[in-house]
């Protein structure tokens, strides 16, 4: 049996990967802020919600290549 194939780390797919998931907490924080009558503070929440959910998806997809 051959050893699998190490995965290779892209900066531009963990960026994107961040910038995205980061994106979607904001627009997901905005949107239940809107239902409440304060969009801002909901896109601010999704902000400070999304960075650590946005480290922690680059942190899974690219374990292995480290």
């Amino acid at each position: 049996m051959e050893p699998s194939a190490r995965r290779t780390f892209e900066p531009a797919g963990a960026g994107g990967v961040l910038l995205g998931i980061l994106l979607a907490a904001i627009a997901l924080g905005a949107l239940i802020g809107w239902a409440f009558g304060a969009a801002g503070i909901g896109a601010l929440i999704g902000a400070v919600l999304g960075i650590p959910l946005g480290v922690y998806s680059v942190y899974r997809r690219y374990r292995g290549a480290f």
